[in-house]
C-alpha cells in the first residue's frame, strides 16, 4: 500500500473520534489536591503526585463530587504516612478498586492505599519499606507501626508482603516484580477477597511471529463479554488504543462480517459491540462491490499479508504497543501465478489432506512454517507444499506461488481516551 493510502487510511480511521452529529461537550476535569475527576470517566478518581497534610481532606472531597467512583488509579512516590492511612480506609469502606496503570508508580505510603483496595491491579511499580523516623521517637515509631499492621491485616494483606515491607530499609525501596505480584497474590479480583491468587494465564496461541500482535483468543474473548466481570476487570479490559496496520490480514476468529463505507466505519463497529470484538480487518479492494468487506474478530488469529488490508488491534491498559516483526507472506492477489507449476521440493508424498481450492493451498503455505512455495493442480484439487521454490515451469490449469519476507509495524497507534 502506498504511503498516501496508509495516510488516507489513517485519517479514515480516525475519523471515528469524531462525533456523528453535533460536537460534544468538551471534557471537563475537576481536581481536589492530588485527585483527579474527569466527567468522561465518572467511576475512576485519579491520584497523582505526593501525600501531603491535605491529601486525605482532598479525598473525601472527590469522593463527594464523584459519589459514584468505584475505582482509584495511583501514581504516587507516598509521602506522608497518616494521609496514606486514611485514604486507605476509605478506600476499603467503599470497597473502591485500586489500579497502578503500566508505568505508573505507587510506593511508599501510596502503597498502603493500593492494598486497601477490595480489588488490586498492579501494572505498573509497587514499592513498599519501612516507615521514616528522623525524631528517633521509639515510642511513635512503635504506635505507627502498630496502626499498619491493624490497617493492613484488616485490608487481608498477604503475609509476605508485610515482612517484605519491614525488612526493607527506610531509606530503600522493594519494588514488586511482576513474578512477585503473582506469587504473593497482591492482584486480586471478584467479589471474594480472599482469593487472592491471580488467575491461571491462558494458554499461549500456537507461535506466531517474535513481536507480532497476538490479540485476545475467542474464550478470553467471550469472559470479557460476560456480565458477570467485576469492577475490577470491566475497567482493565477496556481498550486504551487502538494499533492500525495495512497489508496485514488477520484471518479467522470472525464474529462479525458486515459491509461498510470506510475503514473508519469498520473500527467503529468493533467498538460498538462491546469487549467481544478485539480486532477488525477491512477489504479495501473497491473493485469488489459486493460481500463483506469488514470482520470483526475476537484476536488477531492467523496473520496473512493481504496488500488490500486495513487491520486494526485493541489494546487494554496492561498491553504495550506491539513491536514490529516480519514473517513470510503470499499476497493473495500479487503472489498466486496462473498456470505456472513448481515441480518437485514437497514438503510430503501426499497433497495436503484439506486445502482443496487456490487459497485455501496458499493460506495453508503461510501458516506452516516449513513451507517455502505451493503449487496447487486445479482439476485434481491437489496442494503441494514445497520445502523451497524450484525452477518454475508454464503447465495450465495449475497455480503457484512463493513466500516473501514482508516487516510489519502499526502505521499508526491510536489513542481511544
Amino acid at each position: 500500500m502506498s504511503s498516501l493510502l496508509r495516510a488516507l487510511a489513517i485519517l479514515s480511521v480516525m475519523a471515528l473520534f469524531q462525533p456523528l452529529s453535533a460536537p460534544a461537550a468538551k471534557a471537563a476535569e475537576v481536581r481536589f489536591g492530588l485527585f483527579s475527576l474527569d466527567d468522561r470517566d465518572p467511576g475512576t478518581i485519579r491520584m497523582d503526585g505526593t501525600l501531603d497534610a491535605g491529601s486525605a481532606l482532598n479525598f473525601r472531597r472527590a469522593l463527594g463530587a464523584a459519589p459514584d467512583a468505584r475505582r482509584l488509579v495511583l501514581d504516587s512516590p507516598g509521602g506522608l504516612v497518616a494521609m496514606g492511612l486514611l485514604i486507605a480506609d476509605d478506600v476499603h469502606s467503599r470497597k473502591m478498586a485500586t489500579v497502578i496503570p503500566a508505568e505508573s508508580t505507587c510506593a511508599s505510603a501510596c502503597a498502603f492505599v493500593f492494598l486497601a483496595g477490595a480489588e488490586r491491579r498492579a501494572d505498573g511499580r509497587l514499592g513498599v519499606h519501612q516507615i521514616a523516623n528522623e525524631a528517633g521517637d521509639l515510642e511513635s515509631a512503635q504506635v505507627s507501626i502498630a496502626d499498619i499492621i491493624d490497617v493492613l491485616d484488616r485490608f487481608r494483606t498477604p503475609v509476605p508482603v508485610l515482612t517484605i515491607m519491614f525488612k526493607t530499609p527506610a531509606n530503600d525501596m522493594h519494588f514488586f516484580s511482576a513474578e512477585e505480584v503473582a506469587r504473593y497474590g497482591i492482584n486480586r479480583t471478584g467479589s471474594d477477597i480472599s482469593a487472592a491468587a491471580p488467575s491461571a494465564a491462558p494458554e499461549p496461541s500456537p507461535s506466531p511471529p517474535p513481536g507480532a500482535p497476538t490479540g485476545l483468543q475467542a474464550p478470553a474473548a467471550a469472559a470479557l463479554a460476560s456480565p458477570d466481570l467485576s469492577e475490577l476487570e470491566a475497567y482493565a479490559s477496556r481498550p486504551t488504543r487502538m494499533a492500525l496496520y495495512s497489508g496485514l490480514d488477520f484471518n479467522g476468529q470472525d464474529i462479525e462480517a458486515t459491509r461498510v463505507g470506510e475503514a473508519s466505519l469498520c473500527a467503529r463497529r468493533c467498538l460498538e459491540i462491546g469487549s467481544q470484538c478485539k480486532a477488525f480487518t477491512y477489504n479495501a479492494d473497491t473493485r469488489i462491490t459486493r460481500g463483506p468487506n469488514c470482520f470483526l474478530k475476537a484476536g488477531s488469529g492467523a496473520m496473512d499479508g493481504n496488500a488490500v488490508a486495513i487491520s486494526g488491534l485493541l489494546l487494554h491498559r496492561a498491553e504495550s504497543d506491539p513491536a514490529p516483526f516480519s514473517m513470510g507472506v503470499i499476497d493473495p492477489n500479487q503472489g498466486m501465478i496462473e498456470d505456472v507449476d513448481l515441480p518437485g521440493r514437497d514438503l510430503s508424498s501426499k497433497a495436503h489432506p484439506t486445502a482443496k481450492t487456490g487459497p485455501q493451498c496458499r493460506l495453508a503455505c503461510v501458516t506452516n512454517d516449513q513451507c517455502q512455495a505451493f503449487t496447487f493442480i486445479k482439476r485434481k484439487k491437489e496442494c503441494w507444499l514445497k520445502a523451497s521454490i524450484g525452477e518454475p515451469r508454464y503447465k495450465p490449469g495449475m497455480v503457484s506461488g512463493g513466500k516473501t519476507v514482508a516487516h510489519f509495524s502499526p502505521m499508526s497507534v491510536i489513542s481511544l481516551e
